[in-house]
């Protein structure tokens, strides 16, 4: 009798799985499929092709997949190249607490061309695969101007602090936060703009709204001083460089494809305005399939009549950590990484390193996310390009998760993690 199996059944939404199928003919050919519909009912599925060995297994630690949504040997291949039945969307975990994503493996005879597959499967499987830990707590915030969610690790702490901030999608987003509470770290998914009674659209930023948070996290009881992590992407990780930059709270910062300078709105702080290098948004190209690729709208740092709006980042009193993916089609972040690590050199800093990654994306996020090439942004309400070849960035996505929490845990100190 054909059996799949995945071990284990439960578990966080970023560990891998060990997956295995049995009873079948030696060198049967079959397809292994995943699904799962999200909280919007978008389902989003991969399939890739294998033969089984002289005792009629597949086991995906260690058999390459022959064809299919990817090749070669790639363990949780199934997971990170989910992909979605409707055009441009991007899976992205809402509700992080009460529910996992439930996800069937089946096993079809044969190449199953079509996905999902209508044929009857020989085995199936469900797995679950969580965002938070037994244990942990969701706290809403509303304090003072803060807007966001406090992940708590379940346990008496005190634990590493870390504020986790998005970009241009707006809005409040959680599941980075959720994962980094899972891991040991007291984790404030921060909003600043389209959320509750903040601003509706993205605009000047006042680096005093996130001083507010930090000190915030800072002074509640399960968290451990005397300094802050930060987590950041995109138009978050231009903000979390300001914050390492002009805010003693922080310690170790983490900028996932950010820029070097302050773009299209100024950041104020106290008696200090930066004044932005202004987009070029007529160098904005659109795709006949009508996607929106901003890369081009950046004006070069490097020029004079700039040089006001690039943040002194030598300033910084912690640590920075730079993830890019140098096929950004969103950002040139390859480029704008490039100057910081050479501004500091220049000037005798050792306290920023950089991890580029070739081939990969825009969106480096943990392991749990798929490989998302373009996806609808409400803030412009088209779809945008985030670029990136899939296993490369997948792979990315592994090595740069593990070096984040190896980062923070040097940083800001050791974690209680706990498990599912």
């Amino acid at each position: 009798m054909v059996n799949i199996s995945a071990t284990p059944k439960s578990s966080l939404a970023d560990e891998p799985l060990k997956i295995r199928v049995t009873g079948l003919e030696p060198s049967q050919p079959v397809t292994i499929q995943a699904s799962l519909t999200d909280e919007k009912g978008v389902l989003f599925h991969a399939r890739a092709f294998y033969c089984s060995d002289e005792k009629g297994q597949v086991d995906l630690m260690r058999d390459a997949a022959r064809g299919g949504d990817y090749s070669g040997v790639q363990p949780m291949g199934l997971f990170m190249f989910l992909k979605p039945e409707k055009p441009f969307s991007r899976l992205k975990k809402q509700d992080v607490m009460n529910s996992p994503y439930e996800v069937c493996l089946d096993v079809f005879d044969s190449f199953q061309l079509v996905c999902p597959s209508q044929e009857q499967p020989l085995a199936s499987q469900n797995v679950e695969r969580w965002y938070t830990t037994p244990g942990m707590q969701r706290i809403p915030v509303r304090h003072g101007r803060v807007r966001g969610a406090l992940f708590l690790p379940a346990g008496n702490g005190p634990f590493p602090g870390v504020i986790d901030i998005f970009g241009g999608v707006g809005g409040l987003v959680e599941f980075r936060a959720s994962l980094l509470a899972s891991r040991g770290f007291a984790t404030l998914a921060l909003a600043y703009f389209a959320y509750e009674d903040l601003p509706s659209v993205l605009g000047p930023m006042d680096l005093e709204y996130f001083e507010e948070a930090a000190e915030f996290l800072l002074k509640h009881p399960k968290v451990r001083g005397p300094r802050l992590g930060i987590v950041a992407i995109s138009k978050g990780a231009e903000i979390a460089l300001a914050m390492a930059t002009y805010l003693p709270q922080i310690g170790a910062t983490v900028c996932i494809n950010g820029t070097n300078a302050i773009h299209g709105y100024p950041l104020s702080y106290r008696d200090l305005c930066i004044q932005p290098i202004p987009y070029k948004s007529e160098c904005i190209v659109i795709s006949s399939h009508g996607i929106v690729n901003f890369s081009n709208m950046f004006e070069d740092p490097r020029a004079k009549l700039h040089q006001e709006s690039v943040l002194p980042v030598e300033k910084a009193q912690g640590r920075i950590l730079l993830i890019v993916g140098e096929s950004d089609g969103n950002y040139n972040s390859k480029a704008f990484a490039t100057e910081i690590m050479e501004r500091m050199k220049k000037l005798g800093k050792t306290h920023c390193a950089l991890l580029s990654y070739p081939n990969a994306g825009h969106l480096i996020e943990p392991p749990s996310s798929p490989f998302c090439y373009h996806s609808w942004l409400p803030a412009v309400s088209r779809p945008v390009l985030w670029g990136g070849e899939a296993q490369a960035h997948a792979a990315a996505q592994v090595h740069s998760w593990r070096e984040i929490q190896k980062f923070l845990h040097l940083h800001l100190g050791p974690t209680q993690s706990s498990n599912l």
